[in-house]
């Protein structure tokens, strides 16, 4: 372990559970059912279905071999165990830089929202909101993790009760499609709802700070339970009551449909949508910064390996955020990060899915794990070809 203390293991299911689901909860439920349902009208449930099968076969390929991660340099103890070091150093090497990429996203995505208030030099409010995260962490786990605990709970809770608010409202002649879908439509639409459901794996990374890294595995189940919940009641609810017409016109669908229920639904939804940021900014720079350190230490960089004596990451932590502050510099586009973030993220849960074909024989995990790595890399292959 590095100089000057050791991780604290203070996190347990509860805390995992809100990690992964506080990285994958972000802004992306917020945004992307209206430009889904530009893109395929009632269609679209059907890509929410094809992702929510995907991102489930990568997590429970990754579930399948969480008895490799004894440590938080799990992700490439597995990488390099199956494939060797020549192929595990660039997988890890694109996980952070998507982790990096991820964090700005959140950043700049927490930037719109701030605007719809009124406010400007959000690139400066977006900085400071990474450095007083930063801050938070460096504190120690038990901050953090108490403080994603309750982001996590304002931002779910409200999402559920919307949505089953909504169901009144539901009307079924608003599920039957206009126009036939298009294939192409289909496709891109896949693409775009990917994004929403990155992030789970976040729930695996700090295992050190786990109290029994066995509740790894079910940490992993539960996310993905929640978040496919979550997001296929919430889709349901928005497609039946107002229509996908009236979402894809929207730049905030979320609010347009909790218009129905009450006034002013657009500060609601505003401020819910930035908590549920929040919530993912802090859990991507808790991963970002563990793997970061876990690898400085693998190779033996200086000061990065270290941690304080209250076993936090610091000098991992002012490096990534640092780097995250710097990308928003060159680009403060939500899209553009976004688009970075979810390709570079896709390639290593291709290879999740190839470690646990190869490390667990049996023939229902084959299937999981072939089906997660066949449909990620169809997946990745039609961004660039759509």
């Amino acid at each position: 372990m590095a100089e000057g203390g050791t991780y604290k293991r203070s996190l347990g299911l509860f805390e995992l559970v809100s990690l992964g689901v506080g990285g994958t909860i972000g802004s992306g439920i917020f945004v992307v059912p209206g430009i889904a349902a530009k893109l395929s009208g009632p269609w679209s449930l059907i890509a929410w279905l094809i992702v929510a099968l995907s991102a489930s076969c990568v997590l429970l390929s990754l579930a399948y071999v969480s008895f490799r991660f004894t440590s938080s340099n799990g992700f490439y103890s597995l990488f390099s165990s199956v494939f060797g070091v020549r192929f595990a150093v660039p997988l890890i090497i694109l996980y952070l830089i998507s982790s990096l990429f991820g964090v700005s996203t959140i950043a700049a995505g927490i930037g719109q929202y701030m605007t719809y208030f009124g406010l400007s030099n959000v690139l400066l409010i977006e900085i400071a909101i990474i450095g007083a995260f930063c801050w938070l962490n460096i504190a120690g786990i038990f901050l953090s993790g108490m403080t994603e605990n309750i982001l996590t709970s304002l931002k779910i809770i409200p999402l559920v009760i919307i949505s089953f608010l909504l169901v009144p409202s539901i009307k079924f002649d608003n599920f039957v499609p206009r126009a036939p879908v298009t294939v192409t439509g289909l496709l891109a639409t896949v693409i775009i709802v990917y994004w929403p459901f990155t992030g789970f794996e976040i729930s695996a990374i700090p295992v050190d700070e786990t109290r029994d890294p066995k509740l790894i595995q079910r940490s992993l189940v539960l996310v993905m339970g929640i978040v496919v919940s979550v997001y296929l009641l919430l889709n349901v609810a928005l497609i039946g009551s107002v229509g996908s017409e009236a979402l894809a016109a929207s730049p905030a669908p979320v609010a347009t449909a909790a218009a129905i229920l009450f006034d002013r639904s657009g500060t609601f939804i505003a401020i819910i949508g930035i908590v549920a940021m929040l919530s993912a900014i802090n859990a991507y720079i808790i991963g970002t910064s563990r793997i970061l350190q876990s690898m400085s230490a693998q190779f033996s960089i200086p000061k990065i390996q270290d941690l304080t004596p209250r076993g936090t990451p610091a000098s991992a932590l002012i490096a990534g955020c640092g780097i995250s502050g710097a990308l928003l510099l060159f680009s403060n586009h939500f899209d553009q990060l976004a688009t970075i973030s979810v390709i570079t993220t896709l390639i290593p849960y291709i290879f999740f899915c190839l470690a646990s074909w190869v490390l667990v024989a049996d023939v229902k995990t084959r299937l999981v794990s072939a089906t997660g790595a066949v449909s990620t890399a169809a997946i990745l292959i039609i961004y660039f070809l759509v």
